[in-house]
């Protein structure tokens, strides 16, 4: 083999020896490319009204499950079940009032608060244990997790989600940027740098040190790259992507980073790598959107505010939990962070500490499966404003994913805006500070993704659980079209 050559930068890079700005829109739900609402795979083995048996039984046992949930306690307890019902509901009340204390406060306020937060639902339990409340109490939560779980199987359209994908010529100058501290160490783990050179890819390994990834990129394309990959954290993806988006060249994935939202949300195994170096040599194309933070590309979301500030603080790296601590309760309550302005078509909202803004929706904010995307091709931007100002307002947060001082919107463009000059942003984790205000939009079918040929697909989220649906469904009534949730 030959021997490394050093390059510009701290990159070292190996050869194989053989191969040596938008106007606004309104805010739009997510659709397919030909701007229909995109609708699941069809499921095998339905019934004759199209509806799969398995699906009816499915509803069938949630409302079962449902209906035990409220009998139990009311066996039990009688019409006293409601007030053990709102007994719970003021401690997990509590337990939010006191983690808004512990965040958002410092001295004897934050110790309050752990307190509390720790005591309230201790106490619920004890008094229902007192009370030989607790078991019923269990039980019934169960039932209920029971029928909300058969409610969304019933209810989700497909195991996976179909993509437009074509067939695509293999590469003859694959080039792979790899950060060998991503993920743990996983690039040694896997031996990614050796299965790369085996494929005839151009590897260049990353060194300590800060280094312009970008710069990297550009002269792997002005050395004759026709293929850019990355193995590395989503940060270092977003910089590469950008150059393969100005190229028009194809992009691959290889999940070596520690979370690797944007590889999962494609669809492949953050948990083998080296799966996905295939890619490189034998694979398909697909098209998904770029996101940009005025002429900053991201492939999974900008944040501006609070997160944006923590990030920001040099000491984060090395110390993520007790900084983000020791800056939290001046970025909420205090003057250190402006608030922001935004605006996404008619709708517009002032006075938020955060704003995330992502490409292509996340299916949920909280809940199972959060910040996952079951498409990353529909065309717009998802928007999560955030705006809560004392005790009460994040006690309301045990309300679920909809309460007032959290609003989720979908839009084309966003213009994030404060009182400042300049606004921080962390661009997929990176912090960078960025002239106000700023312009997100989303290019669709920007990026060229290579993946494997043998490409499992996306697998679908389950859909909320919509009881009206779930009850004709259990009742064999199909229905004139599919519920709004099953959309995507």
């Amino acid at each position: 083999m030959n021997p490394p050559s050093a390059r510009p930068g701290g990159a070292t890079t190996r050869r194989h020896p053989a191969g040596a700005a938008a106007g606004e829109d309104t805010p739009v739900e997510p659709s397919a490319r030909d701007g229909s609402p995109s609708r699941p795979a069809p499921r095998a083995g339905t019934a004759r009204n199209g509806t799969a048996r398995k699906d009816i039984w499915q509803a069938r046992t949630a409302l079962l499950a449902l209906l035990g949930s409220v009998l139990v306690p009311l066996t039990v307890a009688g019409l006293r079940s409601m007030l053990w019902l709102l007994l719970g509901v003021a401690g997990l009340a509590l337990a939010a009032a006191g983690l808004w204390w512990t965040l958002a406060h410092t001295g004897v306020v934050r110790a309050c608060g752990v307190v509390v937060s720790v005591v309230a639902p201790l106490t619920v339990l004890a008094l229902y244990a007192a009370y030989d409340m607790l078991g019923p109490a269990l039980v019934s939560l169960a039932l209920w997790a029971l029928a909300v779980g058969a409610a969304r199987g019933a209810l989700a359209p497909a195991h996976t989600a179909e993509r437009r994908q074509t067939p695509a010529p293999a590469p003859h100058h694959p080039w792979l940027l790899l950060n060998p501290r991503s993920g743990g160490g996983k690039a040694d783990r896997f031996h990614l740098v050796d299965k790369a050179l085996a494929l005839g890819a151009r590897v260049t390994v990353l060194e300590a040190g800060r280094q312009d990834v970008a710069e990297l990129a550009r002269r792997a394309v002005a050395e004759g790259a026709d293929l850019l990959a990355v193995a590395g954290g989503d940060g270092t993806q977003a910089l590469v992507a950008e150059v393969a988006h100005r190229h028009d060249l194809p992009f691959a994935v290889i999940p070596a980073g520690t979370r690797n939202h944007f590889a999962l949300d494609l669809g492949l195994d953050r948990d083998d790598p080296a799966a996905a170096l295939s890619a490189l040599t034998d694979g398909v194309e697909r098209r998904v959107d770029l996101g940009f933070a005025a002429d900053r590309v991201f492939v999974n979301n900008a944040s501006f505010g609070t997160y944006a500030a923590v990030v920001g603080n040099p000491a984060y790296r090395r110390a993520k939990v007790h900084t983000a601590f020791q800056d939290l309760p001046e970025l909420l309550t205090g003057d250190r962070t402006h608030r922001l302005r935004m605006r996404v078509g008619r709708h517009r909202a002032e006075g938020l500490q955060a704003v995330l803004v992502s490409n292509n929706p996340y299916r949920y904010a909280v809940g199972p499966h959060p910040w996952r995307r079951d498409r990353l091709d529909t065309g717009v931007l998802g928007v999560l404003c955030v705006h809560i100002d004392n005790t009460a307002q994040a006690a309301r947060a045990v309300g679920g994913r909809r309460f007032a001082n959290v609003t989720r919107l979908t839009g084309r463009t966003v213009v994030v805006d404060t009182d400042t000059e300049t606004v921080q942003a962390g661009i997929d984790g990176e912090h960078v500070v960025l002239p106000a205000p700023v312009v997100c939009r989303i290019v669709p079918g920007a990026l060229r993704v290579r993946v494997p040929r043998q490409w499992p697909g996306v697998p679908l989220g389950r859909p909320a659980a919509d009881w009206t649906h779930v009850t004709r469904l259990a009742l064999g009534r199909p229905d004139r079209e599919e519920p709004v949730s099953a959309r995507r």
